[in-house]
């Protein structure tokens, strides 16, 4: 069974069975329109029965328009519920014979428009229709733009000819696509070579900028997803602009993280003549500002859920989202109500649209064109590389496929290829010695993690409680490299906030230098704030607790104030501020993410800087901080694969937990492995405390026969054969409970609906203990 059939089979098993409503709104009694409604969700879809094949019926709910397989759990409940009715079966085994002509959209891998003629249509009409379509009725692409003559043929002509709300949705995208563009090849004949540029904006603009705003425009709805400092704001504006100027746009909507609202008002106002509003505030305020009138209005993700029905009232024909790794998630309600709103045109800027997994950039693409990757199944299914006998992800495949689908509508350049005129860029990693109190915090917290990763891979099991204590001890191990302060707030015990002062001291005794200091942690800029003050040292300090509406004129003090030379920021000031003021940049700790340390380097290091930029990278000597430093190649990896051209196949090695367990074991490395303990046998068929791992590495197993598991060197074989004894107890009780039907308990096979294998399934009374004895049978063997 291929993907396609199977995942057609659970619509077609899941949607019958589903307590839906249905009501039938048109004329016929089989090939009518339904309205089907979920009384649990209160949504209702329409639904077109038109036959039984996949593609014909149409419905239109959002996995009907992006699954490409011509059917969905509504349409199957309406096939199910017409084939209960008298001579309903039947009449949909012959098929659909009515007295009217139709135009209907046919979804699958590309979306075609099929033209069915009635018996009854004129012969005049029949011998119009057939210039435009081919042998199986599909119109062809010069017949688009004909299909309005030909309702009007058959108007005259008194043939019904109905169009269906899809199709003729379809037919005008594709036709005002091609419009657009012309009306962009006449404006601007040479591409970005073209006079139409010269005054376009109130600042001259290079030619790959030029590109990027004319790409954005002629693909209608894009991604520019160019290297950070770049200038894609300034590109947006443009991109506004020629909208504006040549395709009619007169509202433009940027949605943006709180902290950028007042710097987009700032540039788009300094770089155009347009009106610019911001919307913020309560909600009478934000009815005034989205009711007022201005070209382009600026309004913070947070606020989209709460004025959908405003934004939907004044009905943006340009929505543009910044630092749009906001939507990454698909889930969340940020992603989920940008994604409800509508516009012909839309641009998404983002300098790192892929980070962790290639469903964030799925859910990003999602929002420009649900149609260009297809369903995430799909995707999902061609470029993942999945461990045999499981669901397990361990790598990607096929990335360069990818990006080559993205071309036509994601446009990215990377520094190195258009700016040679950039300065350069010095990276200087200082490492600093640990304190005697850094390192009794730092030791203390790495001895737990040392356990927890060592118990991980005995048992290859973690409790979500043990999760926990290991990212908890994780923290503390990088705060207890800044300083001691960080972690008990008394004590003044470390050597980065000295150093600061001493960099700080050089770099500032040039004139005009100014400097910008991230850290994570709150309580580190508390140290540095004392030194910057007691030095008498103008700053500016922004982190999240500043409300947005004051974020702009910090940065504008930074900017303007020659007595404002350090600007002091947590990660709230490492997306999307323009920063060049500066010419150095100091990461007093380092983020586990590459993405974000690129973040905070590209506000400084960026289209605009005339200087060489210097950053230093504080780094504690011997510590979690040094040892970090290479374990951030996988993300730079996949980023590339996809966008940059890079390697196409990507191996991740293990799960996500495990894989992330494997580099804090070699963070790690260096601590003494904990003794092993051999808790009371209770403990282990419970679940409770650490399952036994056996004796000392020293004692000796009897060599296995060929072919068979050999347990684990030093293997307690007793303990080995209790763990075992405990586990199959906990599968014998879940047998039990299913025989006699009780709750809390069942043993079952079933099919896993995301890849069709079959699976077992337990519903157990006591997962910590059956997971308890799986993880002491597991410990006893190598992996």
């Amino acid at each position: 069974m291929t993907p396609e059939e199977w995942q057609r089979s659970l619509r077609r098993q899941f949607g019958p069975s589903q307590p839906f409503l249905l009501k039938n709104v048109g004329k016929e009694r089989v090939f009518s329109d339904f309205l089907v409604t979920n009384p649990a969700s209160g949504r209702t879809y329409r639904v077109a029965i038109r036959g039984e094949e996949p593609g014909v019926s149409f419905c239109s709910c959002p996995d009907f328009a992006t699954n490409l397989l011509g059917t969905c759990k509504h349409v199957e409940f309406a096939l199910a519920a017409v084939r209960r009715r008298r001579g309903g079966a039947r009449a949909l085994r012959e098929g659909i014979r009515p007295a009217y002509s139709s135009v209907s959209l046919v979804y699958g891998a590309r979306r075609r428009v099929r033209l069915r003629l009635a018996d009854a249509a004129p012969r005049a009409l029949r011998r119009r229709a057939s210039g435009l379509v081919d042998a199986d009725g599909f119109l062809r692409e010069d017949g688009l733009a004909r299909l309005g003559d030909l309702v009007e043929a058959a108007r005259r002509a008194g043939h019904e000819l109905r169009v269906y709300d899809d199709a003729a949705r379809f037919v005008a995208a594709v036709l005002e696509g091609e419009e657009r563009r012309r009306r962009l090849d006449r404006a601007f004949p040479a591409g970005a070579a073209s006079p139409a540029f010269d005054g376009l904006l109130r600042t001259p603009l290079p030619g790959y900028q030029r590109e990027g705003a004319l790409f954005a425009c002629r693909a209608g709805r894009a991604i520019l997803a160019d290297e950070m400092g770049l200038g894609k704001t300034v590109q947006a504006i443009a991109a506004a602009e020629i909208a504006a100027r040549w395709l009619g746009v007169e509202r433009v909507l940027v949605l943006c993280p709180a902290s950028l609202k007042h710097q987009w008002q700032d540039e788009a106002e300094r770089f155009s003549p347009r009106r610019v509003a911001v919307v913020g505030g309560g909600r009478k305020a934000r009815e005034a500002a989205w009711g007022a009138p201005a070209f382009l209005k600026v309004a913070g993700y947070d606020s989209v859920h709460r004025d959908l029905d405003l934004i939907g009232r004044w009905a943006p024909q340009l929505v543009v989202l910044d630092e749009a790794q906001r939507i990454k998630s698909w889930s969340t309600r940020v992603a989920t109500s940008v994604k409800r709103i509508e516009s012909p045109l839309a641009l998404v800027l983002t300098g790192t649209p892929l980070e962790n997994r290639l469903e964030e950039l799925i859910s990003i693409v999602q929002f420009v064109d649900q149609h260009r990757l297809g369903p995430t199944w799909r995707v999902l299914h061609d470029h993942q590389v999945v461990e045999e006998g499981s669901t397990r992800v361990v790598g990607y495949r096929h990335l360069d496929r990818l990006g080559e689908s993205l071309s036509p509508i994601l446009l990215r350049r990377r520094k190195s290829e258009v700016l040679a005129q950039l300065p350069e860029r010095s990276v200087k990693r200082l490492l600093l010695p640990l304190t005697d109190a850094q390192r009794a915090l730092h030791d203390e917290n790495l001895e737990i993690v040392a356990k927890l990763v060592a118990k991980w891979r005995r048992y290859r099991f973690l409790s979500d409680a043990d999760q926990k204590r290991l990212r908890v001890a994780l923290q503390a191990m990088r705060m207890a490299c800044d300083d001691a302060y960080l972690l008990d707030g008394k004590s003044r015990s470390g050597r980065k906030a000295g150093e600061v002062d001493a960099l700080l001291g050089d770099l500032l005794a040039v004139d005009g230098t100014k400097v910008v200091v991230f850290s994570q942690w709150m309580r580190m800029h508390e140290l540095l704030v004392e030194r910057l003050e007691a030095s008498g040292r103008g700053y500016a300090f922004l982190h999240g607790g500043v409300p947005s509406g004051d974020r702009g004129a910090l940065v504008r003090r930074f900017r303007t104030d020659p007595g404002c030379r350090v600007f002091l920021s947590t990660d709230a000031g490492g997306t999307g501020l323009n920063l060049q003021a500066a010419s150095a940049v100091v990461n007093v700790d380092l983020p586990w993410n590459p993405a974000v340390l690129e973040q905070r380097i590209g506000r400084v290091h960026r289209l605009g800087q005339s200087r060489p930029v210097q950053v230093f990278d504080l780094v504690s000597e011997d510590s979690i901080e040094e040892r970090m430093l290479g374990l951030l190649g996988f993300k730079r990896a996949l980023f590339s694969g996809v966008l940059d051209g890079g390697d196409p196949e990507v191996r991740l090695g293990g799960s996500r937990l495990s894989r992330f367990l494997e580099a804090v074991g070699e963070v790690a490395a260096g601590a003494e492995e904990p003794p092993k303990e051999a808790p009371p046998l209770a403990a282990t068929a419970l679940g409770g405390g650490t399952v036994p791992a056996g004796t000392s590495a020293s004692h000796s197993a009897p060599a296995p026969q060929a072919g068979t598991a050999a347990p684990r060197p030093g293997t307690d074989v007793a303990s080995l054969l209790r763990a075992g004894a405990a586990l199959l107890g906990q599968l014998a009780a879940a047998a039990e409970a299913a025989s006699r039907g009780a709750p809390g308990g069942g043993l079952r096979v079933e099919k896993d609906p995301a890849t069709g294998r079959s699976v077992l399934r337990l519903e157990l009374a006591d997962a910590e203990a059956f997971l308890g004895a799986l993880a002491g049978l597991a410990g006893g063997f190598p992996a």
